[in-house]
């Protein structure tokens, strides 16, 4: 059965150009097709790939996984196509922190190596879904692996919002904007906004303000269950709403966002086990001199 798998590339940089080549040529001698996407073939050598095709929902389909150089940033351009196929994402770390990413640059070949021979695994993570609305009326719905943000649309303004969670209003408040993010995410935006870091096994929902003018304004953990909507003063300014950064919806005043866990998690490949907070002190560069271990028993 031939074995093909969906390459994205941030090709923004030439030395990620000359390491896909190698990456290609190594898939080849292991028997796996590539297939790229037709707004970065251009910068790829053609002998990298057997097949181009367009960015959209079946980009992956048919694929046993969608490989990835790059950083956070193009591992979230790539779920997005991984999501709409089912299939899993793997990451290989060529930017800065790479939290998302299953191996840093040094093991490139070791995670080739993995996907060759079959020895990986899979884990789930929690996604959230968004929908809009203004008058009662729904506008758009997206998204999101890591976090809903409705933030201010201008700098020089301050957004009023409600902020409610199991349709009972929780506290209001001016601020920058409102994140409402998963596990996996509470390690990006919303840890930079001041939220906890929460292991990506627990199904939780995080609600964190960002510099909110308010004596209640402290992160929020809520069931994966929960309805966390947030409203915009109808009579204040506009705002705008982003998932991952990405996709970006205009919020009038008056309107309402919704989100809850989502219907759809995002498969990553996992090639080694190792508990997270390995992973967390290796990625932030945590102190950890003097430990010295559970006691011997």
């Amino acid at each position: 059965m031939t074995r093909e798998i969906l390459l994205v590339v941030h090709t923004g940089r030439r030395s990620n150009v000359l390491v896909a080549q190698e990456v290609a040529a190594r898939f080849a001698a292991g028997g796996v097709k590539l297939r790229v996407l037709e707004d970065e073939a251009p910068e790829l050598d053609p002998s990298c790939f057997t097949q181009v095709v367009p960015a959209d929902e079946k980009a992956a389909e048919g694929t046993e996984l969608v490989f990835v150089l790059g950083g956070d940033g193009t591992l979230l351009r790539a779920a997005e196509l991984a999501r709409a196929a089912g299939v899993p994402v793997l990451g290989v770390n060529l930017g800065r922190v790479g939290f998302l990413a299953e191996a840093d640059s040094d093991a490139l070949y070791e995670a080739i190596t993995h996907v060759v021979d079959r020895d990986y695994e899979v884990e789930e993570r929690m996604t959230l879904d968004i929908t809009t609305s203004v008058d009662g009326e729904v506008r758009e719905g997206t998204w999101a692996l890591n976090e809903a943000s409705v933030e201010k649309s201008t700098r020089e303004r301050i957004l009023d919002v409600v902020v409610e969670v199991d349709g009972r209003p929780v506290s209001a408040f001016g601020c920058d904007g409102v994140l409402v993010a998963t596990p996996t995410g509470s390690t990006a935006y919303a840890f930079s906004a001041g939220g906890p870091v929460v292991w990506p096994d627990v199904q939780a929902l995080l609600v964190v303000p960002s510099n909110a003018h308010a004596l209640f304004a402290r992160p929020l953990v809520v069931s994966p269950a929960s309805v966390v909507a947030l409203e915009v003063d109808p009579e204040g300014h506009p705002a705008v709403l982003c998932a991952d950064g990405r996709r970006t919806v205009n919020l009038p005043p008056g309107a309402r966002v919704e989100v809850v866990g989502g219907s759809t998690p995002l498969r990553l490949v996992r090639l080694r086990p190792g508990p997270f907070t390995d992973r967390l002190v290796e990625k932030f560069e945590l102190p950890v001199q003097g430990w010295r271990g559970p006691s011997a028993k």
